[in-house]
């Protein structure tokens, strides 16, 4: 379970994030279900990105006794959270984009 606790955090606050983020800028709002999509494919590698970064090293490896700290969780929220809000602008973008290539 050490392995999946982190990418349930990075899936959650990724979803969260970006919808959190669509509903500040309803421009790129695509609804809940679509916000909450992109915001956890989002999350993953926001979260993935914190730890290339050597931010939650101590998320993925755990201690000796196999938990993570506060620190490691903060890390995985914080990274999921934006790289859930960050997907869910870039995918809103591209589909305002091509919904106006008509007009």
């Amino acid at each position: 379970m050490g392995a999946i606790l982190p990418l349930i955090i990075q899936l959650v606050s990724g979803a969260a994030g970006g919808n959190a983020l669509a509903k500040i800028l309803k421009n790129f709002d695509m609804g809940p279900l679509m916000n909450s999509a992109a915001g956890a494919v989002g999350g993953l590698g926001g979260g993935a990105l914190a730890g290339m970064l050597g931010l939650g090293a101590a998320a993925t490896t755990g201690d000796a006794a196999g938990g993570m700290d506060v620190g490691a969780i903060i890390t995985q929220v914080v990274g999921g959270g934006a790289g859930g809000g960050i997907l869910v602008v870039l995918v809103g973008f591209i589909k305002n984009m091509m919904g106006n290539k008509g007009e």
